[in-house]
């Protein structure tokens, strides 16, 4: 016999829905099953996006003094919107490429990483029913996180162009088609998303491609949020433009940096805004009614790298002149190596990544008719299971109308120690000699 109280118990189990209606059709994320694909079978896992070499010594030496000194309140809370010491330190530094002056307190809020970052904008910003334009191919988070707010996501392709004289083609040779850009916008347009350098391609857009967007921001009276993580990691002598510095932009612009790329430190999760009061106030609203605050250790630590950088901008010796330079030999280190087995690589112009075309490698991974699979998806998956090397499919960076447009393409990630480029390069070659052995 049941007990009232068992009775009672079984009876109270929920049966209403319980998710939230902004939740529908985003609960899928390509990391979660990446990850653990890579972390079962690869050997070499040249998918997610961080470095396998340590930060600088510089910045693990501020962490240390930060965690010994007698300070204790390091160990403690500290303002809300950034720990002083940081914001002042971003705001003279950002204040020095941006040619104006920054307050620190109301210019500069400090976010757990570029994602919060990101997250605070669509939902400072983005209300039911307005429409955010997003550039493909894309961080694949900008559309959700656009939906959770009650957004529409619009999308607008880069499409490639062909290189002359069978070379290699560049990220550069992906561009926006203008009167294309220029039909998304409309009344219900609230804001653009650029990212550039862009993940996955590697593009850094010129100064003719950020005019164009800025032009059509300010015609439209839209706001702009700037992913600018990869600023400092541009090669081949390119220049990364930031947009707010062009003419109308400052007003409507936020920018979002990452000392998690900057410093080749993801895991420490230090982000950041910079833009107008008038908009920063909004995702300080965001922020104090979400995290409310971030890692103080943490902060301390990468605002006495950013005071180091500072005192050496320019100079040879500077992190920010380094770094790059390490990350265009891994560069071009992987591009010979895919090059070279029949991968067709599309040389990045900046960030960690690499987009290799595979298209003369469907004899191994055979097309599968009517699959709502995209290729590369199945291929990265294949790969990864039987020849032990991770990659990202590119058309997870797509939307879901797009992605079969693009599914001859994975990205590597090359801001790895040598070692793993030259495991990841013995795997490739062992490739070719099973392809072309009789």
């Amino acid at each position: 016999l049941q007990t009232p109280f068992l009775s009672l118990s079984l009876q109270a189990k929920m049966s209403r829905p319980v998710q939230a209606q902004r939740l529908e059709g985003i609960d899928k994320n390509i990391w979660v099953e990446f990850v653990k694909l890579a972390a079962t079978y690869s050997t070499v896992n040249l998918g997610q996006g961080f470095p396998d070499f340590p930060p600088p010594d510089f910045l693990k030496e501020a962490f240390v003094r930060a965690l010994s000194v007698e300070n204790y309140m390091l160990h403690q809370y500290t303002r809300a919107f950034g720990h002083p010491p940081l914001v002042k330190i971003l705001a003279q530094f950002f204040g020095k490429l941006l040619g104006r002056d920054l307050d620190p307190m109301t210019n500069v809020m400090v976010t757990v990483g570029a994602y919060q970052a990101l997250f605070c904008c669509f939902q400072a910003f983005v209300d039911e029913g307005d429409e955010v334009i997003i550039i493909e191919p894309c961080f694949d988070c900008y559309e959700p996180m656009v939906k959770m707010a009650g957004g529409t996501p619009v999308f607008v392709p880069l499409r490639p162009k062909a290189p002359k004289d069978g070379k290699l083609m560049s990220s550069a040779d992906w561009q926006l088609d203008p009167a294309e850009l220029s039909s998304k916008f409309s009344k219900r347009t609230k804001a653009i998303v650029l990212n550039s350098p862009n993940n996955p391609l590697g593009k850094v857009f010129s100064r003719g491609e950020l005019e164009l967007i800025a032009d059509l921001c300010v015609k439209h009276d839209i706001l702009c949020i700037s992913d600018e993580v990869y600023e400092w990691l541009v090669y081949d002598g390119k220049e990364h433009i930031r947009i707010a510095s062009l003419q109308g932009m400052w007003d409507r612009t936020v920018i979002i940096g990452s000392a998690g790329k900057t410093f080749s430190a993801t895991g420490w999760k230090v982000g950041w805004t910079v833009g107008p009061d008038r908009l920063l106030q909004h995702l300080r609203t965001v922020h104090q009614n979400s995290v409310y605050h971030c890692a103080t250790v943490a902060q301390e630590a990468v605002a006495q790298g950013f005071q180091r950088e500072l005192e050496l901008y320019g100079k040879p010796e500077s992190y920010f002149v380094q770094l790059p330079k390490e990350l265009q030999q891994k560069r071009d280190w992987l591009v010979q190596s895919l090059d070279a087995v029949g991968m067709k690589p599309i040389i990045p112009e900046g960030t960690y990544f690499l987009v290799a075309d595979i298209s003369e490698f469907k004899s191994d991974v055979p097309d599968v008719p009517n699959s709502d699979e995209p290729y590369d998806s199945r291929f990265a998956k294949w790969m990864v299971k039987n020849k032990g090397l991770a990659a990202i499919p590119l058309s997870a960076f797509y939307c879901g109308s797009h992605k079969n447009n693009y599914d001859h393409f994975i990205r590597f990630c090359f801001a790895k120690e040598e070692a793993t480029l030259k495991a990841a390069n013995d795997i490739l070659q062992k490739w070719k000699r099973e392809k072309t052995s009789p």
